[in-house]
Parts: structure tokens; C-alpha cells; sequence
């Protein structure tokens, strides 16, 4: 009977930490599928390569805020409770999301539209920054020892099942309308949609109430750039070569393979989605592995395994051919899906608990946000000066090499370390 509850318990908090991330990468991944589309609309130029730089210079202004949004809703959570935060959090997700569908284009207002796309996206980006690491903080401080790493994937497959959510989506737009309904009505959809999934989400959040300890710290900011740098900083090497792998393989690569490949839209999203679905299923049993195993294993292995080969499975991705295309996704999918499996309870352990919330919000956004979210826009920029289609391969190739140094040399094992200051 007792096992009966904690499992029941544990279903319970994998779902809080699970629901928001779910409507959070839903809202914030679609505007990745339809960067073609809105750089057009909002970003219009005679040159094509030029508006999805521009729309990618938008998505990735989001993602540069996101250290500001972890200091804000990492204070928060440090001070007042995860709960408050992760609820916050969603809110300020859903508004922008919703207005989104609704933007007025270039051809309406002028600079004015381009000016409110990346004023929401700023919003969002403020967003996301405190929702990820304060829901994977609940998840991993709430689980039992020896589940720590099982519990914590469940948040970073949120955000993928929003990802993949979103990319669902997207193929269902673009197959059911075709190119002029898709670029006069048909891209806003997706976004009102995510209104529907953030009423969900705050009504999961708003039902919670299991909280950790109080935080020992009354300064969390302060303490974090003043005693705790040292963690902080290898939370974010850690965390630069899986932000960049995450959002080369599963937001850019929509765009490369419609823009670089020249496949139809329909057959990007498919292959994508396709992919995402792969990374879902080797997340949580990568998580076993590193209750199992420990972390350092999975992270080491995994990030050594990316870097080798990056390189090769891109030539894979920029053959044309869709069977091979889907080879090379669903490989690099499952090599993500081994560092994705262990990386959350790790960034949740090197972080002492007494400014957990604002040192891993610091830390991960950082990272994700400097080198993950301008990736898109980098590497686009990349194969236009350089002219080699495989030029992703080499950016993904060094970010995964600096975390795999920084496990090696710099991370520790924190399977059975205390999770709370003494």
C-alpha cells in the first residue's frame, strides 16, 4: 500500500514539472517551424537568406534574455517557492503566445510588426528562463534518492513532447492548406493553439503544494556571482554542447532541410517529428541508466559520441535522399537522447540548494540561450559565407566537445551526493 502511494506521489510531481514544459517548448518551437513564413511576412527583404536570418536574429532574441528571466524567476523560486515560480512562469508564456496569432504583418504596419514580434519574443524568452530549471528543481528535489534521475527527465521530456507537439502541428497546418492559405492565416493557428495547452498547464500548477525546504540564502543573486561561481560555471559548459545539439538537430534542421536540402515542407516536419519521437523514447531509459550506472558515464559517452559524429551524419543529412536524411536524424536523435537522460539531475546536483533556483537558472540560460538559441541564426549565416553545407557539422562538433572536457575533467559524481546544504 505504501509503494501504491509513492508511486502514486511520484506520478503526481512528474506531471507538474511535466505539463508546464509541455506548453512552454510547444509555444516556443513553433515559431522555429514557421521561421520561413514569418520572415516574410515580418521580415521582408529581396533576398530570402537574408528574412530567415532575420526571423532566426528574432527567434534567438528570445533566447538571449532567457539568463534575465532565470534571475527573475530563479529569485523567485529561491525565496518564495518553486510553486510560485512554475506558475508565473506558464502565464507569462501563454500571453505572447496567444497575441502572436494575432500580429499585424509588415504589409499592414510596417516596422511596427517586426518591432512587436520581437518585443513578444523577448517576453517568451523572459518566460522560459525561469519555467525549465524551476520545474526540474521540484521534479529532483521531490523524487526519491534513488529515482533522482528518472523523476528530472520527465521535465526535459516535456519540452520535447512540446517540441514535438509543435512540429505535429506544423505538419498538420502544411498538409491541410496549401502555400497562399499558409502564409495568409494558415501560421497564426498553431499559436492561438497554445492557449488551449496554457489553461491546462496553470491549472495542473495552480493545484500543487509540496514545497522544499526554505532557502538558506537571502541574497541569491549575490551569492551565486560571488561564492558559487565555480558551479555555475560547469553547469554551463555542461550544458553548451547539449543547447547547441538540441537546437541544431531539432529546430534548425526543419529549415535546413527545406532551405539546404530542398525538401518540401511536409516531408521536413514528418522526418523531424519523426526524430522527436526517437528522442522520446531513449530519454527515460537513459535516466534508468544514470540511477543505475551514475551520470558521468551517460554525459561522457554521450557528448564524445556527438562530437565523433557530427560531422559524418551531417553528409548523411545533406544527401537528398529522405531515407538517409531520417538515418541521420534518428542517430543523432538517440545520442542526444543518452546526454538529455542524464544532464537534468545534473544540473540540479552540482548546484548547492541554498541558490539552486538562481544558480542553475543562471547557469543553464546562459548557456542555452548565448550558443543554443543563436545557433539557428548562426549556422544559417555560416553556410551562406562559407558555402559549405556541412558547416553546422563543425559548430555542433566543437560545443560538444568543450561539455565532454568538462565532464571528464571538471564534473564530479552526484548520484549519491545529499541533495540540501547541511
Amino acid at each position: 500500500m505504501n509503494g501504491s502511494r509513492q508511486q502514486s506521489s511520484l506520478f503526481r510531481i512528474i506531471l507538474v514539472g511535466l505539463i508546464g514544459n509541455v506548453m512552454e517548448w510547444y509555444d516556443f518551437a513553433v515559431y522555429g517551424y514557421f521561421a520561413t513564413v514569418i520572415g516574410r511576412l515580418f521580415f521582408p527583404t529581396s533576398d530570402p537568406t537574408v528574412s530567415l536570418v532575420a526571423s532566426f536574429g528574432a527567434f534567438a532574441a528570445g533566447f538571449l534574455v532567457r539568463p534575465l528571466g532565470g534571475i527573475i524567476f530563479g529569485r523567485i523560486g529561491d525565496l518564495v517557492g518553486r510553486q510560485r515560480a512554475m506558475l508565473l512562469s506558464v502565464v507569462a508564456m501563454a500571453v505572447p503566445t496567444v497575441l502572436m496569432g494575432f500580429l499585424p504583418t509588415y504589409d499592414s504596419v510596417g516596422i511596427l510588426a517586426p518591432v512587436l514580434i520581437v518585443a513578444l519574443r523577448i517576453v517568451q524568452g523572459v518566460s522560459v528562463g525561469g519555467e525549465f530549471t524551476s520545474s526540474l528543481i521540484f521534479l529532483v528535489e521531490q523524487a526519491p534518492a534513488h529515482r533522482r534521475a528518472f523523476s528530472a527527465v520527465w521535465g526535459a521530456w516535456g519540452a520535447s513532447a512540446g517540441i514535438l507537439l509543435g512540429s505535429g502541428v506544423g505538419l498538420l497546418v502544411t498538409i491541410s492548406l496549401d502555400e497562399p492559405q499558409l502564409v495568409s492565416w494558415g501560421w497564426r493557428v498553431p499559436f492561438v493553439l497554445g492557449g488551449v495547452v496554457a489553461v491546462v498547464g496553470m491549472w495542473v500548477r495552480s493545484h500543487i503544494h509540496a514545497e522544499p525546504p526554505a532557502a538558506k540564502s537571502k541574497s541569491p543573486v549575490r551569492d551565486v556571482l560571488t561564492q558559487y561561481r565555480g558551479p555555475v560555471l560547469r553547469v554551463a559548459l555542461l550544458n553548451l554542447g547539449y543547447g547547441v545539439a538540441f537546437y541544431t538537430m531539432f529546430i534548425y534542421a526543419v529549415s535546413y532541410m527545406k532551405n539546404v536540402d530542398h525538401l518540401p515542407e511536409g516531408a521536413a516536419l514528418r522526418l523531424n517529428t519523426l526524430a522527436m519521437v526517437a528522442l522520446l523514447f531513449v530519454m527515460p531509459l537513459s535516466a534508468l541508466l544514470a540511477d543505475r550506472h551514475g551520470r558521468r558515464i551517460m554525459l561522457g559517452g554521450g557528448f564524445l559520441a556527438l562530437a565523433a559524429s557530427s560531422v559524418p551524419l551531417f553528409h548523411l543529412l545533406h544527401s537528398g535522399d529522405e531515407m538517409l536524411i531520417l538515418v541521420a536524424e534518428i542517430l543523432f536523435a538517440v545520442i542526444i537522447g543518452v546526454v538529455a537522460g542524464s544532464i537534468p539531475v545534473t544540473n540540479v546536483e552540482l548546484v548547492p540548494s541554498a541558490v539552486r533556483c538562481t544558480g542553475l537558472a543562471l547557469a543553464y540560460n546562459a548557456a542555452v540561450g548565448i550558443f543554443g538559441g543563436v545557433t539557428p541564426m548562426l549556422v544559417t549565416w555560416l553556410i551562406e559565407v562559407t558555402e559549405n553545407p556541412i558547416a553546422p557539422a563543425y559548430w555542433l562538433l566543437a560545443a560538444c566537445l568543450v561539455s565532454a572536457v568538462t565532464v571528464i575533467f571538471l564534473v564530479h559524481e552526484t548520484r549519491h551526493q545529499p541533495l540540501h546544504d547541511e
